[in-house]
C-alpha cells in the first residue's frame, strides 16, 4: 500500500522513481480505508533530504500512510526555501490548536548537540511537543538528538560529550529478539552513527520501564523502548542514505574541520572508493515493524488516541 503525500512535494517524485508506492490525496480519498496518520517533526537543516529519508522507510509498508510535515513555530530554517516550508509544513502551535491526533510521530535529530538542552532556542516549545504526544500521539519515535532530548525530558537521562566524534558504521547487538520492533532482525546489525555525544547504558538501565533493544560495545545504547510513554528512542541513523556519511565527511574536509574517516564505511577505509549500504534492510525492518505495531494497537477512531 502507498504513502499519501502531496504530488508536488519533492519526495513524491523521488520515491516514485525508486519504485515506492505513493498516491496523492485525491487518489487516497477514493479508497474506503483509514490511513495511518504519521507526523514528521523535522528539526534537521536539510529538510527535503530528511523528508525523503523517512518517507522512503515508512512508505514501504503494506499500509496506507498519510504523512504530515511539522516544524517548530518560531524557528526559521536557513537551509530550505521559505516557499517549501510555507507549502508543506504546519507550525506545531497550529497543529496543537487544531486538536489533531496522530497514530505516529517521528521527531528528528538536529545539529545542536553541543548545546545544553535548555540552551536550545526552541526548547520550551519542544518540551510542549513531548508533553502533547502523551495525549495526541499513539506512538512517538525520537531520532538521534530528538531521542536524546525526549528521554532527557521524561526521565532526566543526561547526554555526555565524547572525546571524539562517533562516526561511521558500527555493529550493534540485538538485545531483545522477541521485541515486536525487532521482528526479523539478525543477531547483530550495522548502523550509521554520527554524533559527539552519548547516552550511558547504566543511566538508562537505572530508569524503571526503559529497555535497551539495540546496543553496541563501541558506541553504546542505540534503541530504547519506553513503554509507559509509548515511545522509542534511537540515537543513531538507520534512515541515512548510502552517501550521507560521505557528505558529512566531505563537508568537514572542505571546511578544514578536523574529522576522522568514518570507520567501517568506505571499502578498505578508503574515501576514494564509493561506500556500500549495509544497513538498508534492517532500516526497513525497524520502521516497518514500528508501523505494523501502530496498526495493531492504535484506536480505529482517531479521537480516542491518547486515552
Amino acid at each position: 500500500m502507498p504513502i499519501k503525500m502531496p504530488a508536488n512535494l519533492p519526495a513524491y517524485s523521488v520515491l516514485t522513481r525508486e519504485g515506492v508506492m505513493v498516491m496523492d490525496p485525491d487518489q487516497a480519498a477514493r479508497q474506503d480505508i483509514r490511513p495511518l496518520r504519521i507526523g514528521l517533526l523535522n528539526l534537521m537543516p536539510k529538510k527535503i533530504q530528511t523528508e525523503n529519508q523517512f518517507a522512503r522507510l515508512i512508505g514501504a509498508t503494506p499500509l496506507q500512510i498519510e504523512l504530515d510535515l511539522i516544524r517548530m513555530s518560531e524557528h526559521q530554517t536557513k537551509n530550505t526555501a521559505a516557499e517549501h516550508m510555507e507549502s508543506f509544513y504546519r507550525p506545531f502551535e497550529e497543529v496543537a490548536a487544531s486538536g489533531d491526533k496522530y497514530d505516529g510521530l517521528i521527531i528528528t535529530g538536529a545539529p545542536i548537540e553541543h548545546l545544553d538542552f535548555d540552551a536550545v532556542t526552541y526548547w520550551g516549545e519542544l518540551a510542549r511537543v513531548f508533553d502533547w504526544t502523551q495525549t495526541h500521539v499513539h506512538s512517538t519515535f525520537g531520532v538521534c538528538w530528538g531521542g536524546m532530548a525526549m528521554i532527557n525530558h521524561f526521565h532526566d537521562v543526561k547526554k555526555h560529550k565524547l572525546d571524539h566524534k562517533a562516526f561511521g558504521c558500527f555493529r550493534h547487538r540485538n538485545m531483545d529478539p522477541a521485541s515486536p520492533y525487532l521482528r526479523g532482525f539478525s543477531d547483530d546489525c550495522v548502523i550509521p552513527v554520527s554524533r559527539w555525544t552519548e547516552m550511558k547504558r547504566a543511566e538508562i538501565e537505572a530508569v524503571p520501564g526503559l529497555r535497551i533493544l539495540l546496543d553496541s560495545d563501541e558506541v553504546g545504547p542505540c534503541l530504547v523502548e519506553d513503554t509507559a510513554r509509548r515511545a522509542l528512542y534511537i540515537f543513531n541513523h538507520f534512515e541515512y542514505d548510502s552517501d550521507t556519511l560521505k557528505q558529512e565527511y566531505d563537508r568537514d574536509v572542505a571546511t578544514g574541520t578536523p574529522i576522522n574517516v568514518p570507520c567501517n564505511y568506505y571499502p578498505g577505509d578508503d574515501p576514494a572508493r564509493p561506500p556500500s549500504n549495509r544497513w538498508r534492510s534492517h532500516a526497513h525492518l525497524l520502521y516497518g515493524n514500528w508501523i505494523n505495531q501502530i496498526y495493531q494497537t492504535t484506536p480505529f477512531e482517531q479521537m480516542n488516541i491518547g486515552h
